[in-house]
């Protein structure tokens, strides 16, 4: 990618976050917390927000960010897809540009292909106006959020960053993400820019 390409990539990321600034961030309560009224939202200079930022280059090579306010705090590498560009090809096609509602956040998700660390994402529809649906952010690991003996639990090398769609961490960046937002407070959505 060329230096003006560099700058203008950086130019809509830091628009991006300056938008996503004024969602609501939903702190991290305990359940006594819950029963004391609604959280105060932080002011939005300090509001996290999580940034998806495809690589057209890689689509498995990708970046996830963290940003408190202005200040990237963290990116990990992160990947969507299979490989493919086409944001509507059903389990192949990366993770379509957009604002993600965050539906939930579970450490310990017991689906039936998804296990461990996940972030549920909102269903949202793609270009042709086709719905991606059950798209998370995940990992290869156990329920419990180790590692387990079978290719689909653990963790190998660089191809595990292929998903069907869905945004994967690796399973150590995926368990730093979650103790870094429960300390700093979740954002309400996932921004996927490219």
């Amino acid at each position: 990618m060329s230096s003006n390409g560099r700058r203008l990539r950086s130019t809509v990321i830091a628009a991006v976050v300056a938008t996503t600034l004024s969602l609501t961030v939903a702190p991290a309560m305990s359940p006594a917390a819950a029963t004391q009224g609604p959280a105060k939202t932080p002011p939005a200079a300090t509001a996290t927000s999580l940034v998806y930022d495809k690589n057209p280059d890689d689509p498995t090579n990708s970046k996830l960010i963290v940003y408190r306010g202005k200040e990237r705090l963290i990116s990990y590498r992160a990947g969507s897809g299979t490989g493919s560009k086409n944001e509507c090809t059903r389990n192949a096609g990366w993770i379509p540009n957009g604002n993600w509602k965050i539906k939930g956040k579970y450490p310990h998700y017991n689906g039936r292909y998804i296990k461990g660390y996940a972030v549920w994402l909102e269903d949202m529809p793609c270009s042709t106006g086709k719905w991606r649906k059950e798209m998370f952010i995940h990992s290869e690991m156990e329920r419990n959020g180790k590692q387990g003996d079978s290719k689909a639990r653990s963790w190998q090398d660089g191809d595990d960053y292929k998903s069907y769609g869905c945004v994967k961490l690796n399973p150590t960046n995926i368990e730093k993400m979650f103790k870094l937002l429960d300390s700093i407070g979740w954002p309400t959505h996932l921004r996927v820019v490219s």
